[in-house]
């Protein structure tokens, strides 16, 4: 890892920001713009035919890719923890112990969330004078002691969980969304989603509550860190109503094209208050598109193979796009290996902030890459639940497991690589392979299609350096305590007395005691 030493940070910091008319500088903002389930082939940039996402597009001409930028899970908030940590889920305790993390806080029941223990990047942004706020999806835990103000936070608009529903209100709510402490409505109802046509107004609110934000920092002059974690693309897809039908892939092609034209807003919001010179802005998605929803609920994910779900590159590598006008070289590619993770290192480094020295922080610090072209060799780590599933290293990938699902969910039509068979890796039963890893150059074979021979010199060579970093890795590895294993379908905010623990995710419905039921 690129070590950036105080010094060279304070130099950064003073260069990027400027001076202004009065008082020492100050750092520069910092947006993450995280998607929802948005593929690697979703735009036009990457490759997708319509080239229906001309603002992001040109965000990208002006600014730097990443064509091999990876999320820290195949899952939605594992991802998400892990973004804001700095630390892998199985760290931070972002798992499950059951099946590779098939349940990754999807319902509402999952009661564990963000651990007091971790730092998140807002807290430790405090330490630079940043104002901080959340739009969208949480998805850190719902519980009072979770919240995001909690955690570092200054403000929030948005939801601790996806748009899913409508539900009965009486054994399950319909999901709430909160401006700061106070839940001012739910979706369905406050919120309406039409499940039939598509249409919500929820990404030109978020839109709205990013502007404001920002107008409001910028005339406190004081630095800003916002995410905003929209989740138009995750099934069921919406967007508004000027949008819908305007797209030639459907009704995701009509999310994807709202929030291009959001981002376009964003960006141009920041030229008009002219602090693009001194404000950092990364897009990405938190996991791979989510097959399972394709073809008129889901995304493309270009020529990887499977999605959502799984470790295979579908479901993990992401759409990345760096801006920084002035400070990155426009219209360049870095063949860094980067990671969700290390959004968190790198804003610590663009606020003057050394990351915590008392845990592993697994995040790299992006800006030799960016501002210098300075590569650093690293591995990427594909974990499911808290089983070692892959490592890329360089150009090559090694699965020790390969698994996509079950077969008894395949037979129900469940399907995370809809078209995509490849014998002996796409098994519908979880294979090992620890002892022979099953190994794909990335650069040849990006679809993870041909295996390495067992007994070529390639292949040994390249099991060597991915032994040697997997050993490395295990040795002085902590898991955290896992917090989506345990399950209360009472509980979303409150429970009646006696009906706190429930017993594992997998509790079936009809086992809950009629006590514990949402009142009518």
């Amino acid at each position: 890892m690129v070590a950036c030493g105080a010094g060279w940070r304070l130099l950064l910091v003073l260069s990027a920001a400027g001076f202004g008319a009065v008082g020492a500088p100050k750092p520069p903002n910092i947006l993450l713009l995280l998607m929802d389930d948005m593929g690697w082939g979703d735009l036009g940039v990457y490759g997708e035919p319509s080239r229906e996402t001309p603002n992001l597009d040109r965000m990208a001409a002006e600014g730097m890719l990443f064509p091999n930028f990876y999320s820290a899970n195949p899952l939605c908030s594992p991802s998400r923890a892990a973004l804001l940590t700095g630390r892998l889920p199985i760290r931070n305790g972002f798992y499950t112990t059951n099946g590779h993390a098939r349940n990754a806080y999807t319902p509402q029941e999952i009661v564990g969330g963000i651990p007091d223990g971790e730092h998140l990047l807002p807290e430790l942004l405090k330490g630079a004078g940043y104002a901080s706020k959340i739009v969208g999806k949480w998805h850190l835990g719902h519980r009072p002691q979770f919240h995001p103000l909690k955690h570092g936070f200054d403000e929030w608009f948005g939801s601790p969980n996806c748009h899913f529903g409508p539900y009965d209100n009486r054994a399950r709510p319909n999901i709430p969304v909160y401006r700061d402490w106070e839940m001012v409505g739910r979706y369905y109802e406050e919120f309406p989603i039409n499940l039939r046509t598509g249409e919500a107004n929820l990404t030109q609110v978020y839109l709205q509550e990013a502007l404001d934000f920002m107008k409001r920092q910028q005339v406190a002059q004081r630095p800003f860190f916002l995410y905003w974690a929209i989740d138009a693309t995750h099934a069921p897809v919406y967007a508004s109503r000027p949008f819908l039908g305007t797209s030639r892939r459907g009704r995701y092609g009509d999310a994807v094209r709202e929030i291009d034209d959001s981002v376009g807003k964003i960006l141009s919001l920041l030229r008009d208050l002219r602090i693009t010179e001194n404000t950092f802005v990364f897009f990405t998605s938190d996991n791979g598109a989510a097959l399972i929803s394709a073809p008129k609920q889901g995304g493309s994910n270009g020529p990887f193979l499977c999605g959502k779900q799984t470790t295979f590159e579908g479901g993990m590598r992401e759409p990345a796009i760096a801006w920084w006008p002035g400070r990155i070289p426009a219209g360049q590619v870095s063949h860094q290996l980067g990671s969700i993770m290390d959004l968190f290192t790198t804003s610590l480094a663009l606020a003057g902030l050394a990351p915590p020295s008392d845990r592993v922080i697994d995040g790299l610090d992006l800006l030799p890459a960016m501002l210098r072209g300075q590569l650093t060799d690293r591995p990427i780590f594909y974990y499911r639940g808290n089983t070692l599933m892959a490592v890329t290293l360089g150009q090559y990938k090694a699965h020790f497991w390969t698994w996509t699902n079950s077969w008894e969910e395949y037979r129900q039509g469940i399907d995370f690589c809809p078209g995509q068979n490849v014998s002996g890796v796409t098994t519908h039963t979880q294979e090992e392979h620890t002892k022979l890893p099953l190994i794909f150059h990335l650069g040849r074979d990006p679809g993870e299609r041909y295996p390495l021979s067992f007994a070529s010199t390639e292949y040994l060579d390249a099991l060597r350096g991915v032994t040697l970093v997997v050993q490395q890795h295990q040795k002085t590895l902590v898991p955290g305590q896992p917090q989506l294993n345990v399950c209360n379908q009472a509980v979303m905010n409150w429970a009646p007395p006696g009906c706190e623990k429930l017993g594992k995710c997998l509790t079936p419905p009809e086992s809950i005691p009629e006590k514990c039921s949402w009142p009518h």
